[in-house]
């Protein structure tokens, strides 16, 4: 079965990958964004996670002909009334930048005390044949903010992402490690557990 993971942040396609090459679903080819340079990017103005991931999934869907995995994910901060939520990717601007992102959210949180700086990792994803939508899947996990950034593994909001139980954050943590209790992780078993249950013929 061929299936496009929809999109070009390569930390995003190799968590995703690992997930679904170990369920069990069966031969994979998996591909990205990068296979299909021509094809022209989506506009994410959907007011929710799973709404922008279901839009990306039928776009690139429609414009590859292959079915297709998008994600729209994002980091929702108590504090912060849920910011930088859907506008996580983009929270310091355009071209999207990790850096300036992280910046910009200890800049935010610069008074907020360790009791109040809850937050949550949150996960959509959604997947789709060229010719019609088939599901949305979610999940999350609950941890608070730091107060600088740590650990050089993952991506995004990593760096700054605790886990209270393990008093890490999630950049302090193997690929392994993080894929068991992230939130794109455990959404990735349901969508793999979906795919078990509902089989797609191959392409």
């Amino acid at each position: 079965m061929r299936l496009l993971i929809a999109t070009t942040n390569l930390g995003k396609a190799r968590e995703i990958k690992a997930e679904l090459l170990g369920a069990g679903i069966g031969e994979l080819e998996l591909l990205t964004l990068h296979d299909f340079p021509a094809i022209p990017d989506v506009v994410e103005d959907q007011p929710t996670f799973g709404g922008n991931a279901m839009k990306k999934a039928r776009h690139y869907a429609v414009h590859s002909n292959v079915l297709t995995l998008a994600d729209d994910s994002g980091l929702c901060v108590d504090a912060l009334d849920g910011a930088p939520g859907i506008y996580s990717a983009r929270y310091a601007g355009q071209p999207c930048d990790d850096a300036a992102n992280n910046r910009k959210l200890l800049s935010a949180m610069k008074d907020v005390p360790a009791e109040k700086r809850g937050a949550q990792f949150v996960c959509a994803l959604a997947l789709a044949l060229p010719n019609k939508p088939l599901v949305v899947l979610s999940d999350y996990v609950i941890g608070g903010i730091a107060f600088a950034p740590r650990g050089n593994n993952g991506f995004g909001y990593d760096p700054l992402f605790v886990l209270p139980e393990r008093r890490l954050t999630t950049a302090e943590l193997s690929m392994e490690e993080k894929s068991q209790i992230s939130h794109r992780g455990k959404a990735v078993r349901r969508l793999a557990q979906w795919l078990l249950e509902n089989p797609i013929p191959s392409q």
